[in-house]
């Protein structure tokens, strides 16, 4: 991976961003600490913003009041900034786990996404997101496996990035774990679900209707009603029944 080494007469360490050949516009946030436990970004955690535009998105992740901020922001335009070193804890993920795994801001690059989450994205930010990711992960040796969704780390507290986000054009890129395709079973929520939805990272710590709606909302964000055969074949574990 590589560091950045501030020269002399440079800022300190939080006002120095990564090196990246995306060029961000560095607009640094007082809301970030150091990664605990000597712990190194494992996982890429995507959001939308949920406000009503890039800039007021920017001023609240630069507010040291609400104590919120991300590693980066895309606007809908593509713009890209980069408001937390890669290297520090940025305070984006709150709680939740991931493959049973807490401290996920110290685990985690945040990347934000001006969306409102009720409307599509736009092409130019996906092509900027894909653009990110891929130099990111490469930089970090991250997994596809390891981009994931605010809802899906914080199932029934959050749900960016959304019903509208394009998860199978993440994963057609190989920018995010491809989902299975075999026959699941139907018969209701039941123990061997949860086993299979904690083997792919979710936290089965939850009512049935929360865990069902955080794997739907990641793979069949359209999906309504009871567990049905379709909600198993994205996890990709049908193999277990016979």
């Amino acid at each position: 991976m590589v560091t950045v080494t501030p020269a002399a007469g440079t800022p300190a360490r939080s006002a120095v961003p990564s090196t990246t050949d995306l060029s961000p516009i560095w607009h640094p946030s007082p809301n970030f600490g150091p990664r605990r436990d000597g712990l190194e970004p494992s996982l890429i955690v995507l959001h939308y913003t949920a406000m009503r535009s890039a800039s007021a998105a920017l001023e609240r992740l630069c507010d040291p009041g609400p104590e919120v901020s991300a590693h980066y922001l895309i606007g809908s335009d593509g713009t890209l900034w980069q408001l937390v070193r890669e290297e520090d804890r940025a305070w984006h993920a709150g709680a939740g786990e991931w493959h049973g795994q807490t401290d996920i801001n110290s685990r985690s690059l945040g990347i934000e996404l001006d969306n409102r989450g009720d409307h599509p994205f736009s092409e130019v930010q996906m092509a900027k997101l894909e653009q990110l990711l891929k130099d990111i992960m490469g930089r970090w040796s991250i997994a596809p496996k390891g981009v994931i969704g605010h809802s899906d780390m914080a199932p029934g507290r959050k749900f960016d990035p959304g019903a509208r986000f394009d998860w199978q054009r993440l994963e057609r890129q190989g920018l995010a774990a491809r989902r299975g395709y075999d026959e699941g079973p139907s018969d209701p929520l039941s123990g061997l679900f949860r086993a299979i939805a904690r083997d792919a990272g979710f936290t089965a710590d939850i009512n049935d209707e929360e865990l069902l709606a955080a794997v739907r909302l990641r793979y069949r964000p359209w999906a309504k009603g009871s567990l049905e055969p379709a909600d198993f074949t994205p996890l990709g574990h049908a193999a277990l029944w016979t």
